[in-house]
């Protein structure tokens, strides 16, 4: 892989359109079309992945608790075994599944951080993938071992796969928040340059519109 300036706060170690994609295929019929990530405050991630053409639809919410207890200020105490997350949904003919792991890796949080994303800190901020099959699970795994033997990244990656949870959307005022609110301070400071790292590196994938 060709030299490249690290970023600051990520560790990559390459340009983001350098990172390979997974080495794993998967066919798209075969493709659920359905992908449910998390990687820090959903409405960053939720405004990375509507930007790119193929996704139908990115819902924020939380995934990996008692869903009894999925509320927007019982997760951000940290206590309920939550992590903030996104189900995108996709057309696999336009968009893989692969392309948007290598997007989620690159662009849309750091995977190096471990239960945080810069001031953003405790479990319900931590980097993970939650397959919604059998083949996501293993493409996944794959990918997370390919990234760390390509050395993409200055230190491990800490993203986890977890399995066996139920996803559940987050209150009405939190979807589109970026889009809504870009002069929030938050959105100003952290979704906007995601964006902006997005069309930088990886236009080809943009929405056009």
């Amino acid at each position: 892989m060709a030299a490249f300036c690290p970023i600051p706060g990520q560790g990559l170690q390459v340009a983001p359109e350098q990172v390979p994609l997974p080495s794993l295929p998967l066919a798209v019929e075969d493709d659920a079309g359905i992908a449910v990530l998390a990687g820090g405050c959903f409405w960053c991630t939720e405004a990375v992945f509507a930007a790119l053409d193929g996704v139908r639809d990115v819902t924020p919410g939380y995934i990996g608790g008692d869903p009894a207890k999925a509320n927007y200020d019982a997760v951000c105490g940290g206590r309920t075994g939550h992590a903030e997350a996104i189900r995108i949904a996709y057309d696999p003919a336009r968009l893989s599944f692969g392309a948007l792991l290598r997007v989620f890796f690159t662009v849309a949080h750091d995977p190096t951080q471990k239960n945080r994303q810069g001031h953003d800190v405790g479990t319900q901020y931590r980097s993970a993938i939650f397959p919604v099959d059998l083949r996501q699970h293993e493409i996944a795994e794959a990918y997370v071992a390919q990234l760390d033997a390509a050395r993409a990244f200055a230190a491990p990656i800490q993203t986890t796969i977890e399995v066996g949870h139920v996803f559940l959307p987050a209150e009405a005022y939190h979807h589109g928040y970026a889009e809504r609110n870009p002069a929030q301070p938050y959105v100003a400071a952290v979704a906007l340059p995601k964006l902006d790292k997005l069309e930088h590196h990886f236009a080809p994938l943009l929405r056009k519109s």
